[in-house]
């Protein structure tokens, strides 16, 4: 919520297939972006959960900084009703780019496409201003069966058409995808839900995350007059979140600059979700597949 020496301000940055999509921009989040070495060419999207100083105050220097890099393809830049105004009135001190910014304001309840084959999915929150719950999906496509294909004679040529969901016919014979592609494999998903008080519709919209990135602004449940007054999570509510949802996994964040060391409340998060993860600048981590042997398991 307030910079600390050695705890920066709201962001999350996650890359997919060489694309880079940033959720939130606080001040100096150009800062650790740049210790970690990830570029800022690559950026094609931006996600703002709402315009509060701490989520957006950031933006205007990351700009110049894509320009700086030579970006040229558009930016997608998304959030809640009241962005574009915001947007334009901090480009007052960024007004030439050579991209352009595409802007989409979301009324809550929309999916859209993101880059690398992503679709992005929004939920409002309960916040004191409208705040926007980001979800992210990428599907996996079935097991393309080699040696069903062959029995059935098709032509190498056609294989891809069957992949991609398409019926073909040769000269001897027909296929449809059902013919030469297993059963459906799961994908991956992560969600970013921060400066609002957990609501009953965050339930399915967050259902089988495999990662929840989740505010926990106060760790001691005894805060929890606080958190209500200031539309806010304990990290007992975010856990219980995670657990109602059926997330994988949860890494807490945007901690009270008043909780200088988190780690000392993280049993009220374990007790309830025990995949919990206290957050700190840096934190990085890696989303992959489950193996097909995995997925059988879990059949």
């Amino acid at each position: 919520m307030v910079p600390l020496p050695d705890r920066w301000l709201s962001s999350l940055l996650i890359r997919c297939d060489g694309e880079l999509i940033l959720f939130d921009c606080g001040e100096g989040t150009q800062i650790p972006w740049r210790r970690y070495g990830w570029g800022f060419r690559s950026l094609s999207a931006i996600c703002i959960s709402h315009i509060h100083a701490d989520h957006i105050a950031g933006l205007p220097g990351l700009l110049h900084t894509l320009a700086n890099a030579d970006r040229t393809d558009p930016v997608s830049l998304y959030g809640p009703p009241g962005i574009a105004d915001v947007v334009a009135g901090l480009r007052q001190i960024a007004p030439l780019l050579p991209y352009e910014l595409n802007i989409t304001e979301f009324s809550g309840g929309q999916s859209f496409a993101l880059p690398a084959n992503l679709r992005g999915s929004v939920e409002f929150g309960d916040h004191r201003i409208p705040c926007l719950a980001y979800r992210v999906d990428r599907e996996r496509s079935r097991r393309f069966s080699l040696t069903q294909a062959e029995r059935l004679g098709v032509p190498l040529n056609l294989w891809g058409t069957l992949q991609q969901g398409e019926s073909v016919r040769w000269s001897g014979g027909a296929a449809t995808p059902d013919d030469v592609l297993g059963p459906p494999r799961p994908g991956l998903s992560m969600a970013f839900v921060t400066d609002t008080r957990p609501v009953d519709r965050f339930h399915a919209f967050l259902s089988d995350v495999d990662l929840l990135v989740c505010e926990g602004t106060y760790g001691d449940n005894a805060d929890h007059a606080k958190a209500v007054n200031h539309r806010h999570m304990t990290f007992a509510e975010a856990a219980t979140l995670a657990k109602r949802s059926g997330a994988a996994s949860l890494w807490l964040t945007h901690f009270s600059p008043a909780m200088t060391t988190p780690a000392d409340w993280i049993t009220q998060a374990t007790d309830i979700f025990p995949a919990t993860t206290i957050g700190y600048s840096g934190m990085t981590g890696t989303l992959n597949y489950p193996s097909d042997e995995e997925n059988e398991s879990a059949r």
